[in-house]
C-alpha cells in the first residue's frame, strides 16, 4: 500500500510539473544571485570584514589628527563620507536577493531603505562622533536618489550619526559621479579625510577603469590611501564590477556570470 501511495504521489509531482511551465523558471530564478552568496557571507559573518572596518576607522582617526595639525587652512574642516557599505550596512538587502534570486530594482531598493532599519557598520559612528569632537564637520554624499533623503536621514538620526541633517546631506540628483557635490563641500570646509567602499568616492579620476581596471591610478596615489582616503571592504557590488562586462547593458544573468569568470586568471596564466 505504501508503495502504490508513493508511486501516486511521483505521478502527481510529475504531472504537476508538466502542467507549470512556469516551475524551472521560478527554480532558475532562485539560482541567479547565487554570485552573491559567499561574498554577502563574507560580509556579513566574516570577523576579518568587521576588524577591516575597524582597521580603517582607527587608521582615520589617526590621520585626521595629522590632517588637523599639518592645516594651513581657514576654513571650517570637514570629512565627506559615503554611506552605503561605509557607514551604514545594506547586506540584508543583498541577502534577501540571494534568497529570492530577484533582481535589484528601484522598487525592491526603496523598499529596503524605506524601512530606515540598516545598521551601523562596525567603528564608523565611533569615527564621526570622534571627529566632531574635534570640531569637524560630517558630510555625507550618496548615490541614494534625493527622493530617499528623509528615510536616510531617519536611518541615521535613529543611530546617532552627528550632522544627520538636510545640510550636511548631498545625495544624488542627475549623476552619480560625485565631484560637484564634493566641490559644494569643498567650497566652504577643508576636507581632511574621505571615506567610502568605492575609489570613485574619493576623486573623479578613479572613475576611470579602462585601462587595467584602474590600477595604475591608484598606485599613482598610493600615499592617499590611509593618509585622505579611507577605503572600506564591499565585496558584494560596486562600480569595479563593471570593467567585466565591458561597458555592456542588458546582460542577462547568464552572460553576467559568464563574463565575470571569463575576468578572472588562474595560475596556468601565470606559470606557462
Amino acid at each position: 500500500m505504501k508503495k502504490q501511495l508513493y508511486a501516486i504521489l511521483l505521478l502527481a509531482l510529475a504531472f504537476t510539473s508538466c502542467n507549470n511551465p512556469d516551475s524551472t523558471t521560478q527554480v532558475d530564478q532562485t539560482k541567479q544571485n547565487d554570485y552573491l552568496t559567499m561574498s554577502t557571507l563574507w560580509y556579513q559573518r566574516a570577523s576579518e570584514c568587521r576588524a577591516l572596518y575597524y582597521q580603517a576607522f582607527n587608521f582615520a582617526k589617526y590621520s585626521l589628527v595629522e590632517n588637523l595639525a599639518d592645516s594651513k587652512n581657514d576654513k571650517p574642516k570637514a570629512v565627506v563620507v559615503d554611506i552605503d557599505e561605509t557607514v551604514l550596512d545594506n547586506s540584508p538587502f543583498e541577502a534577501y536577493s540571494v534568497r529570492t534570486g530577484k533582481q535589484y530594482s528601484t522598487t525592491l531598493w526603496h523598499e529596503w531603505t524605506g524601512k530606515a532599519a540598516a545598521q551601523a557598520t562596525p567603528g564608523s559612528l565611533d569615527f564621526l562622533m570622534f571627529a566632531k569632537s574635534k570640531g569637524v564637520e560630517t558630510f555625507y554624499i550618496s548615490n541614494r536618489s534625493v527622493s530617499e533623503t528623509a528615510v536616510t536621514l531617519q536611518n541615521l538620526k535613529a543611530l546617532g550619526f552627528p550632522f544627520a541633517d538636510e545640510a550636511h546631506i548631498l545625495l544624488k540628483t542627475d549623476t552619480s559621479v560625485k565631484t560637484v557635490r564634493r566641490n559644494k563641500v569643498s567650497d566652504t570646509h577643508e576636507i581632511l579625510i574621505l571615506a567610502g567602499d568605492n575609489i570613485g568616492d574619493f576623486d573623479e579620476l578613479f572613475e576611470d577603469r579602462s585601462q587595467n581596471f584602474g590600477f595604475e591610478t591608484v598606485d599613482s596615489h598610493k600615499a592617499d590611501f590611509g593618509k585622505r582616503f579611507i577605503i572600506l571592504p564591499n565585496p558584494m557590488y560596486g562600480s569595479w564590477e563593471r570593467v567585466a562586462f565591458k561597458g555592456q547593458r542588458g546582460l542577462s544573468p547568464e552572460q553576467k556570470n559568464e563574463m565575470r569568470k571569463e575576468t578572472l586568471f588562474g595560475y596556468k596564466e601565470l606559470v606557462k
